[in-house]
């Protein structure tokens, strides 16, 4: 039984991770705003996921003081109170931010600078941020330890991640009570908007007769299933009361990338062929290997169902099945 009511505010909560979220803390009981610029995240999303009639959410520039009021001013209207922000807006498409560096200063690290003078501005205590494996750098098979460093991102969508973690660091020792950092690994599921799945499935729909992989196939990653990753966030936001750093993952060894290309044909267009390209890295940016330790989650008393194959397996079912509903 729900202990306590909370009003959250979930920024970025019209996208693939932010609408599972929103979901779950409303199945909680709680009341949720989300706000977000539907960049990546769609109304379609919020109304598919949720409810056709949720209405508690604002299109807005969560980058810009202006619309970070806005968003605030209607929680504050509607519920007389904020408990916690939920940070989940930011440019997911590393490529985008290789190519343009203001993509992911102006989604990924403003949005975390104005939300936090939003939450000093309203008192709010607790903040949830959705970081990445990506401020690691690439460190290849070493298991990825929260107290690794020194931290080198090779994109900058880490790079802004990594930056926004410092400056929520910095909150944390002035205004806030509690700040959660969620290392995300690759997260997978619906509503997909981008990723290796997606990708191959896009591929397959153009040629079905074949299937083109970025690099030889040897790259290879930790997975997790988007439930199950929402489950962990909402599991240690609840159990900490201080500023805690965690990877979020599973205890395995991932899954290369030709394991998932065979995982989608199979499922998708079982006569195609697969061809691989050269070299590991997919794009620039991109780290080939990593394994996660995810011995501070376990030792927070949780751990996932699924590994990196099932998750993978499992998700490949999900998108395959609305972006078939998508194109018929």
């Amino acid at each position: 039984m729900q202990k306590h009511k909370k009003v959250c505010l979930v920024a970025g909560g019209a996208g693939f991770i932010g609408v599972n979220l929103a979901k779950a803390l409303i199945k909680q009981g709680n009341d949720v705003v989300i706000g977000d610029n539907f960049s990546l995240g769609s109304k379609n999303n919020i109304q598919d996921y949720i409810s056709e009639d949720f209405s508690n959410f604002l299109d807005v520039d969560l980058s810009s003081f202006d619309g970070v009021e806005q968003l605030f001013e209607f929680c504050l209207a509607k519920f007389q109170r904020v408990d916690e922000v939920w940070h989940l807006a930011a440019n997911s498409d590393i490529p985008a931010g290789v190519n343009d560096p203001n993509v992911d200063l102006k989604d990924t690290f403003l949005t975390t600078f104005e939300l936090l003078k939003g939450c000093q501005r309203n008192s709010v205590k607790q903040f949830n941020f959705a970081s990445s494996s990506a401020v690691y750098g690439d460190w290849g098979l070493e298991p990825l330890r929260e107290d690794l460093g020194p931290l080198k991102p090779i994109s900058n969508y880490g790079a802004m991640k990594l930056a926004s973690e410092a400056q929520i660091c910095a909150a944390s020792d002035s205004f806030l009570d509690s700040a959660c950092i969620f290392r995300f690994p690759n997260v997978v599921g619906s509503p997909a908007t981008h990723g290796v799945i997606l990708d191959f499935i896009r591929k397959l729909s153009e040629t079905p007769s074949c299937l083109h992989v970025l690099g030889d196939g040897s790259q290879k990653k930790s997975y997790l299933h988007v439930s199950e990753l929402v489950e962990a966030m909402i599991f240690v936001s609840a159990k900490k009361n201080v500023t805690e750093i965690v990877n979020i993952g599973c205890d395995d060894n991932g899954i290369l990338v030709s394991e998932i290309a065979k995982i989608v044909v199979g499922l998708f267009a079982p006569d195609a062929e697969i061809k691989f390209g050269q070299g590991q890295k997919g794009w620039i940016g991109d780290v080939p290997k990593f394994s996660y330790d995810v011995s501070r989650l376990e030792s927070l008393g949780w751990k996932p169902k699924n590994n990196s194959y099932q998750a993978v397996y499992l998700a490949a079912q999900e998108i395959i099945a609305s972006y078939e509903d998508l194109i018929n």
